[in-house]
């Protein structure tokens, strides 16, 4: 028996004569003993072992985030800014989450008897149109630009902050109809270490007692700035000027965490290996041979003063310098390494997997069949929806429900009498549309679907992040064109019925001619 067994075999026993003693004084506590032993057994996963290691932490969310939260965001920008890897995952995800043209805003205000208002639906859609050329106030980012790099610092840093500038504002120019502009602020002005419990400050974040936020302290300059005077006083912004997208994973967290938190060490160590493998290919390039001179009693000291020999080296050379017991060796230093390719892949995926993109996107891999990547492509494709839901309701819907708020203020539209007030922001975000393997396969799909009753041609089209009636107006225009030119249009069904004549017409000649034919072999 080992020294570890004996000694867990007399713990065992006095464990034993513990709990008789305590049950002759305490019965209740001798009880409870006995029960809190047996819980124990039951989650063998809470009782430590050699082979398990493993540190709970049972902390709140805030404290987790005021401890790591700015390192979390800084490494996140460094393996942005230097490993390429982490580059391509945050262009993939914004891709997929926001799209090339930002979430698709499709208004949908309703009458009094519960149908889309057309008529002001069409004012609200040209009037952001106008306002979707420049809704910042620097002037340097579209709408796409915008919710791009919003969406980009959501994720890589975890949050973003965005104040709402209406109306006549000092040194202002908001360039658009509708006189309404937001500000783009960074994570990096709302002090992680500024708390205060008589205030219930938290991270910078000035919470109720039911934890909604009423207010933030910011920085009125960035501390981050390279100038030699740096003003590190805060000042208070009321929580109904401003928004605050964050990704959490904690009820009622007042800060956001980098979605590459849970990976930032695996990405360090694919980045040092892949470095050390380049390294390793470079010097293995260097290397060209040696000469092999016999044996140790061959060994001859070189003459000072004679220069080292030299060999040209070339494709097909002949070694025809060589001394009487020389010969030619090469170094094998098997690099670059076979086992790179497979090893580098297993941490793609894994890294894929962790900050929630498909594996095929980030590692530019295409191989497999039509119903492995479909399959991959529909659970990529529901991840991506889940964070472009999370980024539209912290971002986009609340912009665009300030945004309609300030076009009927400033007078820039009329409300109708027959809209119902309440629905004048009600407005359906999409982000982009599931890519299309097969497009023959998706098309036919969505048209059996439609024909047997499953979808609507409007459900089909906003698939597609397109918007109904705008298409269905230029299909219009395009058909009436192709009329007042004379052009005739498949997909036009006013020239259905001479085309299916004319079809008709051949297929009963074809018939005619077969029946002829017939005829004379009979005869």
């Amino acid at each position: 028996m080992s020294r570890l067994d004996s000694a867990l075999e007399l713990a065992a026993r006095a464990a034993e004569v513990g709990d008789r003693l305590i049950e002759l004084v305490s019965p209740r506590a001798a009880l409870r003993r006995q029960q809190f032993r047996k819980a124990l057994a039951a989650y063998e996963a809470a009782t430590p072992s050699r082979l398990r290691k493993w540190n709970a932490d049972n902390r709140s969310g805030d404290s987790v985030v005021s401890l790591a939260g700015t390192s979390l965001r800084g490494y996140a920008r460094q393996l942005e800014q230097n490993y390429d890897v982490a580059k391509g995952a945050l262009d993939v995800l914004v891709n997929n989450i926001v799209g090339p043209s930002g979430v698709n805003i499709e208004p949908m205000p309703r009458t009094l008897d519960g149908k889309i208002h057309t008529g002001f639906a069409r004012q609200l859609r040209d009037l952001h149109r106008n306002w979707k050329r420049r809704p910042e106030v620097t002037w340097e980012l579209s709408y796409a630009a915008m919710e791009r790099l919003a969406c980009r610092t959501w994720i890589r840093d975890g949050e973003l902050l965005a104040q709402f500038l209406e109306g006549r504002v000092p040194a202002l120019d908001h360039g658009t109809r509708v006189p309404f502009s937001l500000e783009l602020i960074e994570s990096d002005l709302l002090p992680m270490d500024l708390d205060d419990a008589e205030k219930g400050i938290t991270s910078g974040v000035e919470r109720n007692a039911w934890g909604r936020p009423i207010a933030y302290h910011v920085y009125k300059q960035h501390p981050g700035d390279s100038t030699w005077r740096i003003d590190l006083n805060t000042k208070r912004v009321s929580a109904d000027r401003i928004i605050h997208p964050k990704v959490a994973a904690r009820i009622r967290q007042a800060r956001g965490v980098s979605v590459f938190a849970s990976v930032i060490r695996r990405l360090e160590d694919l980045k040092d290996y892949e470095e050390s493998e380049r390294i390793a290919a470079r010097v293995a390039a260097a290397m060209t041979g040696y000469i092999k001179k016999g044996t140790t009693d061959d060994y001859v000291a070189p003459d000072s003063g004679k220069s080292d020999r030299t060999f040209t080296m070339k494709p097909g050379m002949v070694f025809d310098k060589l001394l009487p017991g020389e010969e030619v060796g090469t170094i094998d230093s098997n690099r670059p390494s076979g086992l790179l390719a497979p090893f580098h892949d297993a941490m793609m995926r894994f890294f894929a997997t962790g900050v929630g993109a498909n594996y095929s996107s980030i590692s530019r891999n295409y191989r497999g069949s039509y119903s492995s990547q479909r399959q991959e492509l529909v659970e990529g494709f529901v991840h991506y929806q889940v964070l472009t839901n999370l980024f539209v309701s912290q971002f986009s819907q609340p912009v665009w429900e300030r945004f309609v708020r300030m076009a009927v203020a400033s007078g820039q539209i009329q409300v109708p009498p027959d809209l119902d007030v309440h629905s004048m922001d009600d407005a359906d975000f999409r982000g982009p549309a599931m890519p299309w393997i097969d497009p023959v396969k998706e098309v036919q799909s969505n048209k059996q679907a439609e024909m047997a009753g499953y979808k609507s041609a409007q459900q089909i089209i906003r698939e597609r992040n397109g918007n109904p009636d705008e298409t269905l107006d230029q299909v219009a225009e395009w058909r009436a064109r192709a009329r007042e030119l004379g052009v005739s249009l498949d997909t036009d069904p006013s020239t259905v019925p001479a085309a299916a004549a004319s079809a008709g017409g051949d297929k009963e000649e074809e018939e005619e001619d077969a029946a002829d034919k017939v005829q004379r072999v009979d005869e």
